[in-house]
């Protein structure tokens, strides 16, 4: 679910297009079986950049190409769908998002794949999202609510949906704070971006490096974060935590792979993308992305899984959000 703004899309697309392949380091490794990492956004996002820069560092470990393939469409229904079908052998492996298995299977209700129908390898990173407010609007979380409360309900951000997990973060948020906002829909990240640099938005519910990127070219201002810890790039931002209990709300990438994949496999994957993800370049790059590098295995993931399940279900049925 990350809002990607177009002032990035030219250093991810090329970030995206020199990682396109990796390189293969021996003849040995040009004829192993290749992994594949289907990708359910299209190219030059946050997800892309992640699982190529996760591709080129995992084939050392596992001793094998790994490949890049972008399916996207449908709310990354398409992507998750066709891992979901794929041969339970380790060999196709999906890049999910937060919206993939926590959003989708809570809120699509014919849903073409279950939660069940995937194995978790690795909870690769999480992604924290920031309220970025007009430069003219408050700096800190008590003013901002003050004025939130003095114009309650007219005060308002772009979002990708109701049902985008930015807008479910930014909903979570506000009934923490006990104010009333105004989501607008738009179908592109692009207008998001020109109505809120026209003045027409208050604010931007966005995914960290869309945040980061126009807080520095004081084109907007980070009032706070959603993660759990302060974002390194902004370290004198605060998290709306430290004002508010249970305002975390932050979207997550995994690897995961059919059901019924053999454990050996799942741990072969889980380790090498654990050693990826230990990498300080990878790890430094991420953060510079929004995102928090982890890499946890199997059954971590899948404990994690099951609690972000539990946890958005009741916020999702107080928003009285479904979709056929």
């Amino acid at each position: 679910m990350t809002v990607t703004m177009p002032g990035r899309r030219p250093f991810l697309a090329a970030a995206a297009a020199a990682l396109a392949g990796p390189v293969l380091a021996s003849p040995a490794l040009a004829q192993a079986r290749p992994f594949t990492l289907v990708v359910p956004f299209p190219p030059g996002g946050s997800t892309d950049v992640m699982a190529r820069l996760l591709a080129e560092r995992m084939q050392a470990a596992l001793d094998a190409p790994v490949l890049v393939d972008n399916r996207p469409g449908a709310a990354t229904v398409v992507g998750a769908e066709s891992v979901a079908r794929a041969a339970p052998d380790g060999y196709t492996l999906l890049v999910n998002s937060g919206t993939t298995l926590t959003l989708n299977p809570l809120l699509i209700r014919r849903l073409s794949y279950k939660a069940e129908d995937f194995a978790p390898a690795s909870l690769l990173s999480v992604l924290p999202f920031a309220f970025l407010l007009r430069m003219d609007m408050p700096q800190t979380i008590p003013d901002f609510v003050a004025l939130a409360k003095a114009k309650s309900g007219q005060l308002n951000y772009g979002t990708n949906g109701p049902s985008s997990f930015n807008n479910i973060a930014a909903v979570l948020v506000a009934e923490k704070l006990g104010i009333r906002m105004q989501d607008v829909t738009y179908k592109g990240d692009a207008q998001q971006l020109n109505d809120f640099l026209a003045g027409t938005l208050d604010l931007l519910v966005v995914g960290g490096a869309s945040a980061i990127q126009p807080h520095r070219n004081h084109q907007g201002r980070i009032l706070a974060w959603t993660g759990d810890r302060r974002m390194p790039a902004t370290p004198d931002r605060p998290i709306f935590e430290e004002f508010v209990p249970g305002t975390v709300a932050q979207t997550y990438f995994g690897l995961v792979a059919p059901a019924r994949t053999p454990q050996p496999m799942i741990e072969r994957v889980s380790q090498a993308a654990a050693a990826a993800l230990r990498d300080p370049g990878l790890r430094d790059r991420l953060l510079g992305e929004g995102q928090f590098a982890l890499g946890t295995g199997p059954e971590e993931f899948a404990r994690f899984l099951r609690q972000e399940a539990e946890r958005w279900a009741p916020v999702l049925q107080r928003m009285n959000l479904q979709i056929d």
